[in-house]
Protein backbone atom coordinates (compact mmCIF):
# COMPACT_ATOMS: atom_id res chain seq x y z
CA UNK A 1 0.00 0.00 0.00
CA UNK A 2 0.95 3.29 -0.80
CA UNK A 3 2.20 5.95 1.97
CA UNK A 4 2.15 9.08 0.18
CA UNK A 5 -0.64 11.63 -0.42
CA UNK A 6 -2.20 11.81 -4.13
CA UNK A 7 -3.39 14.58 -6.13
CA UNK A 8 -5.60 13.76 -8.97
CA UNK A 9 -8.04 16.54 -10.82
CA UNK A 10 -8.56 18.05 -7.23
CA UNK A 11 -9.19 14.80 -5.43
CA UNK A 12 -6.99 14.85 -2.21
CA UNK A 13 -5.68 10.99 -1.06
CA UNK A 14 -4.03 11.08 2.23
CA UNK A 15 -3.21 7.61 3.79
CA UNK A 16 -2.42 6.79 7.25
CA UNK A 17 1.10 6.20 8.43
CA UNK A 18 0.75 2.17 8.03
CA UNK A 19 -0.58 2.80 4.07
CA UNK A 20 -4.37 0.77 5.72
CA UNK A 21 -6.90 3.01 5.18
CA UNK A 22 -7.10 6.60 3.41
CA UNK A 23 -8.73 9.94 3.99
CA UNK A 24 -10.19 11.61 0.60
CA UNK A 25 -11.20 15.21 -0.08
CA UNK A 26 -11.71 17.31 -3.06
CA UNK A 27 -14.69 15.35 -4.92
CA UNK A 28 -18.47 15.75 -4.16
CA UNK A 29 -20.38 12.46 -3.61
CA UNK A 30 -23.64 14.10 -4.10
CA UNK A 31 -23.15 13.94 -8.08
CA UNK A 32 -21.81 10.87 -10.24
CA UNK A 33 -18.24 11.15 -10.11
CA UNK A 34 -16.62 11.92 -13.87
CA UNK A 35 -14.50 8.67 -14.72
CA UNK A 36 -11.01 10.00 -13.96
CA UNK A 37 -12.58 10.89 -10.63
CA UNK A 38 -14.00 7.63 -10.09
CA UNK A 39 -10.84 5.58 -11.20
CA UNK A 40 -8.72 7.39 -8.75
CA UNK A 41 -11.63 6.56 -6.10
CA UNK A 42 -11.17 2.79 -6.87
CA UNK A 43 -7.41 2.96 -6.91
CA UNK A 44 -7.29 4.64 -3.83
CA UNK A 45 -9.45 2.01 -1.84
CA UNK A 46 -7.83 -1.33 -3.91
CA UNK A 47 -4.38 0.52 -2.46
CA UNK A 48 -5.65 1.24 1.11
CA UNK A 49 -8.80 -0.97 1.69
CA UNK A 50 -10.50 1.32 3.73
CA UNK A 51 -11.49 4.89 2.84
CA UNK A 52 -13.33 7.55 4.21
CA UNK A 53 -15.03 10.76 2.78
CA UNK A 54 -15.87 13.68 5.18
CA UNK A 55 -18.40 16.70 4.82
CA UNK A 56 -20.60 14.29 2.70
CA UNK A 57 -24.20 14.95 3.62
CA UNK A 58 -25.48 12.62 1.32
CA UNK A 59 -29.39 11.88 0.80
CA UNK A 60 -30.73 8.35 0.11
CA UNK A 61 -30.97 8.57 -3.18
CA UNK A 62 -27.60 10.31 -3.32
CA UNK A 63 -25.83 7.21 -1.29
CA UNK A 64 -27.60 4.88 -3.48
CA UNK A 65 -25.92 6.46 -6.50
CA UNK A 66 -22.62 6.89 -4.93
CA UNK A 67 -22.43 2.89 -4.40
CA UNK A 68 -24.18 1.80 -7.90
CA UNK A 69 -20.89 3.90 -9.17
CA UNK A 70 -18.54 1.31 -7.33
CA UNK A 71 -20.63 -1.65 -8.26
CA UNK A 72 -24.21 -3.29 -8.33
CA UNK A 73 -26.10 -3.83 -4.74
CA UNK A 74 -25.68 -6.70 -2.65
CA UNK A 75 -27.87 -8.99 -0.71
CA UNK A 76 -28.38 -8.11 2.84
CA UNK A 77 -29.90 -10.70 5.30
CA UNK A 78 -31.36 -11.17 8.39
CA UNK A 79 -31.80 -7.13 8.83
CA UNK A 80 -34.84 -5.17 7.66
CA UNK A 81 -34.09 -2.55 5.59
CA UNK A 82 -35.57 1.00 5.63
CA UNK A 83 -38.69 1.24 4.70
CA UNK A 84 -38.54 1.78 0.76
CA UNK A 85 -35.18 1.52 0.53
CA UNK A 86 -34.43 -2.41 0.15
CA UNK A 87 -30.84 -1.68 -0.27
CA UNK A 88 -29.89 0.30 2.86
CA UNK A 89 -30.19 -0.57 6.42
CA UNK A 90 -30.81 1.65 8.91
CA UNK A 91 -27.91 1.27 11.94
CA UNK A 92 -29.84 2.93 14.44
CA UNK A 93 -29.26 3.29 18.76
CA UNK A 94 -31.56 4.84 20.51
CA UNK A 95 -30.15 6.79 23.69
CA UNK A 96 -32.02 4.64 26.13
CA UNK A 97 -31.12 1.94 24.60
CA UNK A 98 -29.15 -1.86 26.51
CA UNK A 99 -29.18 -3.57 23.84
CA UNK A 100 -24.94 -4.32 23.03
CA UNK A 101 -23.93 -1.98 20.33
CA UNK A 102 -24.93 -4.11 16.86
CA UNK A 103 -21.64 -5.42 15.22
CA UNK A 104 -19.58 -5.59 18.65
CA UNK A 105 -17.52 -8.16 16.77
CA UNK A 106 -14.70 -8.87 14.71
CA UNK A 107 -15.82 -10.25 11.20
CA UNK A 108 -16.08 -9.77 7.58
CA UNK A 109 -19.62 -8.53 6.28
CA UNK A 110 -21.62 -11.30 5.45
CA UNK A 111 -18.60 -13.82 4.81
CA UNK A 112 -21.10 -16.87 5.56
CA UNK A 113 -22.70 -16.03 2.10
CA UNK A 114 -21.41 -17.85 -1.86
CA UNK A 115 -20.49 -14.41 -2.63
CA UNK A 116 -20.04 -12.48 -0.24
CA UNK A 117 -20.00 -8.50 -0.29
CA UNK A 118 -16.98 -6.90 -2.14
CA UNK A 119 -16.86 -3.52 -0.38
CA UNK A 120 -19.54 -1.90 2.87
CA UNK A 121 -20.19 1.67 2.77
CA UNK A 122 -21.28 3.15 6.04
CA UNK A 123 -23.01 7.09 6.12
CA UNK A 124 -22.86 9.03 9.49
CA UNK A 125 -26.27 10.34 9.93
CA UNK A 126 -26.34 11.03 13.65
CA UNK A 127 -22.49 10.60 15.65
CA UNK A 128 -22.65 10.53 19.47
CA UNK A 129 -19.88 12.88 21.45
CA UNK A 130 -18.62 10.15 23.15
CA UNK A 131 -17.63 6.13 21.76
CA UNK A 132 -19.23 5.12 18.52
CA UNK A 133 -15.57 3.94 16.57
CA UNK A 134 -15.00 1.47 14.36
CA UNK A 135 -11.69 -0.32 14.26
CA UNK A 136 -10.56 -2.12 11.21
CA UNK A 137 -7.89 -5.18 11.17
CA UNK A 138 -5.48 -5.57 7.67
CA UNK A 139 -5.48 -8.81 6.95
CA UNK A 140 -3.39 -8.83 3.51
CA UNK A 141 -0.36 -7.12 6.51
CA UNK A 142 -0.90 -10.20 8.76
CA UNK A 143 -1.18 -12.64 6.62
CA UNK A 144 2.14 -10.96 4.61
CA UNK A 145 4.04 -11.10 8.09
CA UNK A 146 3.22 -14.82 8.52
CA UNK A 147 6.39 -17.38 8.48
CA UNK A 148 6.94 -19.18 5.32
CA UNK A 149 6.29 -22.11 7.18
CA UNK A 150 2.88 -21.26 8.64
CA UNK A 151 2.10 -19.56 5.12
CA UNK A 152 2.74 -22.93 3.53
CA UNK A 153 0.13 -24.65 6.51
CA UNK A 154 -2.20 -22.04 5.66
CA UNK A 155 -2.65 -22.02 1.76
CA UNK A 156 -5.34 -24.61 0.75
CA UNK A 157 -6.80 -25.04 3.87
CA UNK A 158 -10.60 -24.23 3.76
CA UNK A 159 -12.57 -22.50 6.46
CA UNK A 160 -16.33 -22.94 7.36
CA UNK A 161 -18.56 -19.91 7.43
CA UNK A 162 -21.88 -19.48 8.91
CA UNK A 163 -24.04 -17.11 10.46
CA UNK A 164 -25.44 -19.30 12.74
CA UNK A 165 -24.12 -17.58 16.09
CA UNK A 166 -25.68 -14.15 15.50
CA UNK A 167 -28.62 -15.17 13.86
CA UNK A 168 -28.93 -18.87 13.86
CA UNK A 169 -32.54 -20.18 15.94
CA UNK A 170 -30.40 -20.82 18.95
CA UNK A 171 -28.36 -17.71 18.16
CA UNK A 172 -26.97 -14.62 20.08
CA UNK A 173 -30.15 -12.26 18.70
CA UNK A 174 -32.48 -15.23 19.09
CA UNK A 175 -31.72 -15.45 22.97
CA UNK A 176 -31.83 -11.71 22.88
CA UNK A 177 -35.71 -11.68 21.26
CA UNK A 178 -36.72 -13.88 23.44
CA UNK A 179 -35.21 -11.83 26.65
CA UNK A 180 -37.12 -8.84 25.30
CA UNK A 181 -34.71 -6.92 24.26
CA UNK A 182 -35.29 -3.35 23.59
CA UNK A 183 -33.22 -3.02 20.21
CA UNK A 184 -34.48 -0.50 17.97
CA UNK A 185 -33.28 -2.32 14.87
CA UNK A 186 -35.07 -5.32 13.50
CA UNK A 187 -33.55 -8.18 13.23
CA UNK A 188 -34.39 -11.74 11.65
CA UNK A 189 -33.92 -15.03 13.09
CA UNK A 190 -33.88 -17.48 10.58
CA UNK A 191 -33.15 -21.30 9.74
CA UNK A 192 -31.26 -20.09 6.51
CA UNK A 193 -28.44 -18.76 9.03
CA UNK A 194 -27.82 -21.95 10.38
CA UNK A 195 -26.20 -23.00 6.63
CA UNK A 196 -22.55 -23.61 6.58
CA UNK A 197 -20.26 -21.92 3.27
CA UNK A 198 -16.93 -23.13 2.74
CA UNK A 199 -14.38 -20.36 1.95
CA UNK A 200 -10.23 -20.59 1.26
CA UNK A 201 -9.25 -19.38 4.91
CA UNK A 202 -6.63 -17.77 2.86
CA UNK A 203 -8.01 -15.85 0.10
CA UNK A 204 -6.62 -13.88 -3.38
CA UNK A 205 -7.89 -10.38 -3.89
CA UNK A 206 -9.28 -10.27 -7.52
CA UNK A 207 -7.94 -6.42 -8.16
CA UNK A 208 -4.42 -6.66 -6.21
CA UNK A 209 -4.15 -10.50 -6.25
CA UNK A 210 -2.30 -9.83 -2.87
CA UNK A 211 -3.44 -12.93 -0.37
CA UNK A 212 -5.32 -11.89 2.55
CA UNK A 213 -6.75 -13.94 5.86
CA UNK A 214 -9.86 -14.68 5.81
CA UNK A 215 -11.54 -15.94 8.74
CA UNK A 216 -13.20 -13.92 12.06
CA UNK A 217 -14.39 -15.32 15.50
CA UNK A 218 -18.32 -14.11 14.45
CA UNK A 219 -18.68 -15.87 10.92
CA UNK A 220 -16.24 -18.98 10.86
CA UNK A 221 -17.30 -21.53 12.33
CA UNK A 222 -14.31 -24.28 12.15
CA UNK A 223 -11.73 -25.92 9.41
CA UNK A 224 -12.77 -28.30 6.80
CA UNK A 225 -11.07 -31.52 7.69
CA UNK A 226 -9.89 -30.59 11.25
CA UNK A 227 -11.00 -31.72 14.40
CA UNK A 228 -12.34 -29.65 16.69
CA UNK A 229 -9.82 -28.79 18.76
CA UNK A 230 -6.53 -28.46 15.83
CA UNK A 231 -8.90 -26.08 14.00
CA UNK A 232 -9.65 -23.95 17.13
CA UNK A 233 -5.94 -23.40 17.90
CA UNK A 234 -5.23 -22.59 14.20
CA UNK A 235 -7.91 -20.01 14.47
CA UNK A 236 -7.01 -18.82 17.82
CA UNK A 237 -3.95 -18.11 16.74
CA UNK A 238 -5.04 -16.13 13.50
CA UNK A 239 -7.66 -14.02 15.35
CA UNK A 240 -4.96 -13.09 17.93
CA UNK A 241 -2.11 -12.65 14.98
CA UNK A 242 -4.49 -10.19 12.87
CA UNK A 243 -6.26 -8.30 15.27
CA UNK A 244 -2.79 -7.16 16.88
CA UNK A 245 -2.15 -3.08 17.50
CA UNK A 246 -0.10 -2.97 14.73
CA UNK A 247 -2.39 -3.79 11.98
CA UNK A 248 -5.79 -2.25 13.28
CA UNK A 249 -6.75 0.97 12.32
CA UNK A 250 -9.14 2.61 14.77
CA UNK A 251 -11.69 4.92 12.72
CA UNK A 252 -13.65 8.09 14.59
CA UNK A 253 -16.21 9.06 13.22
CA UNK A 254 -17.52 12.65 12.04
CA UNK A 255 -21.65 13.51 11.13
CA UNK A 256 -21.91 12.91 7.48
CA UNK A 257 -18.79 10.99 6.80
CA UNK A 258 -18.62 8.17 4.32
CA UNK A 259 -16.32 5.33 5.34
CA UNK A 260 -16.12 2.76 2.71
CA UNK A 261 -14.33 -1.05 3.47
CA UNK A 262 -13.24 -4.23 1.40
CA UNK A 263 -14.48 -7.00 2.87
CA UNK A 264 -12.51 -9.17 1.07
CA UNK A 265 -9.09 -8.69 2.88
CA UNK A 266 -10.35 -6.59 6.49
CA UNK A 267 -12.10 -7.41 9.31
CA UNK A 268 -14.03 -4.63 11.28
CA UNK A 269 -15.52 -4.32 14.87
CA UNK A 270 -18.07 -1.79 16.04
CA UNK A 271 -16.80 -0.17 19.50
CA UNK A 272 -19.40 0.88 21.71
CA UNK A 273 -18.85 3.55 24.86
CA UNK A 274 -21.93 5.89 23.84
CA UNK A 275 -24.66 4.75 25.73
CA UNK A 276 -27.36 7.58 26.54
CA UNK A 277 -26.64 9.22 22.98
CA UNK A 278 -28.42 8.56 19.56
CA UNK A 279 -26.20 7.11 16.85
CA UNK A 280 -28.37 6.83 13.26
CA UNK A 281 -25.73 5.51 10.54
CA UNK A 282 -26.89 4.29 6.95
CA UNK A 283 -25.75 1.65 5.07
CA UNK A 284 -25.68 -0.59 1.62
CA UNK A 285 -23.23 -3.08 0.20
CA UNK A 286 -21.66 -3.97 -3.31
CA UNK A 287 -21.74 -7.10 -4.30
CA UNK A 288 -18.83 -9.10 -4.60
CA UNK A 289 -17.02 -12.43 -5.93
CA UNK A 290 -16.88 -16.19 -5.18
CA UNK A 291 -13.42 -16.31 -3.08
CA UNK A 292 -10.83 -17.79 -4.04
Amino acid sequence: MSQAAIRTDTIHVKPNPSGFGAEITGLDLSRPLPPAQLAAVKQAFADHAVVWFPDQPLTHDELEAFTLQIGPFGVDPFIKPMEGRPHILELRREANETARNFGAGWHSDWSFQDTPPAATLLHSKMTPPVGGDTLYADGTRAYDDLSAVMKKLLDGLVAIHSAALPYGVKGLFAHEQAGESDRTMQIIVSEEADKTHPHPLVRTHPVTCRKALYVSPVYTLGIEGMAEAESAAILGFLYKHMTQDKYVYRHHWRENMLTMWDNRCTLHFADGGYDGHLRVMHRTTVAGDVPR
